[in-house]
Parts: C-alpha cells; structure tokens; sequence
C-alpha cells in the first residue's frame, strides 16, 4: 500500500521502486491497492467540495 501511495504522490525515488519490484509485488493486489487508493483519494476530494461549497 505504501507503494501505491507514494506512486499518487508522484514522488519515489528510483531506489525504492527497484526494491519494491525485487521484493516481488504480486499485480493482483497493486491494482486492488491501487482501486482502493483511488476510491479514498475520491472521496477525500467530494468532502473537500462539499466542505468548500457549504
């Protein structure tokens, strides 16, 4: 998950990503990681709009 957030981010060094690709990470839960970030980075931003507009 960690990964996945950082990659959100935009900032990750090239060291730590080849480690992350050594350590093996199985594709099945980086997407899963990956849609489960996006549902909570969504729904952070619909607050923040609700939160501004009201």
């Amino acid at each position: 998950m960690k990964a996945i957030a950082w990659s959100f981010i935009g900032l990750r060094s090239k060291r730590d990503f080849d480690q992350d690709v050594a350590g093996g990470m199985n594709p099945v839960y980086v997407i899963i990681a990956a849609l489960i970030g996006t549902v909570i980075f969504i729904g952070a931003i619909v607050l923040a709009v609700r939160f501004a507009i009201s």
